[in-house]
């Protein structure tokens, strides 16, 4: 009896877990182009699970479509947060073939991929607006920060009451300032990092849990 009992009692716990667990969140990675969003996104999804996200670029618009890493568990001061990352394209207010043309593409082919960015940009929006439970907005440090593409974004974020945490990417560049990035949006916390090098990420995964846990 005491064997069944205790049965009970084991499958009724892993029952409530199964029923009452909340879905991971959604964390859209946001910015603008060759900010290093799909940089960061690898950093995560290898440091928790071993796998990349997608390529990585110099070349702008490499990201064209959303991609999404799902049940990302990070594991911070004793207790596990699970995120789904979402990498999203960067997004501008105008994307020109011309600028594929610079990395010596065809035309046919730079028309197609700036066609693919602009809808690579309408889709991040979509996301943005519907589908995400929180925001990392990443920013290159060695560039001005305060453009319309992110006051505009930032603004969006904002208005839908997301959790937003912003990091200044790219600290490891001889241009890099984090504290520009602090001026121009001083209502949110800015965390600095290089993705590329893996420099901060734990304070990075210790906010992640922070905001989004």
């Amino acid at each position: 009896m005491g064997l069944f009992t205790g049965l009970k009692q084991s499958v009724r716990r892993v029952t409530d877990k199964l029923f009452t667990s909340e879905e991971p969140k959604r964390i859209g990675i946001y910015g603008p182009p060759n900010a290093g969003k799909t940089t960061l996104a690898n950093r995560i999804a290898r440091d928790w699970t071993g796998d990349a996200i997608g390529p990585e670029s110099h070349v702008p618009h490499e990201t064209r479509r959303a991609r999404r890493k799902e049940n990302v568990e990070i594991e911070r001061d004793g207790r596990t947060v699970t995120i789904d990352i979402v990498d999203t394209p960067g997004v501008t207010t105008k994307v020109d073939y011309e600028e594929f043309l610079d990395h010596d593409m065809e035309k046919e082919d730079a028309v197609r991929r700036s066609r693919e960015a602009t809808e690579g940009v309408a889709e991040a929006m979509h996301w943005l607006r519907e589908d995400v439970d929180g925001v990392i907005y990443v920013l290159d440090s060695s560039t001005d920060p305060f453009t319309q593409v992110n006051t505009m974004l930032i603004g969006i974020i904002e208005s839908q009451d997301l959790p937003v945490l912003i990091l200044a990417n790219k600290t490891d560049l001889e241009d890099s300032s984090v504290q520009r990035i602090r001026n121009a949006y001083p209502q949110h916390e800015t965390i600095p990092l290089s993705a590329l090098e893996g420099e901060n990420m734990d304070e990075v995964y210790t906010k992640i849990a922070e905001y989004f846990g």
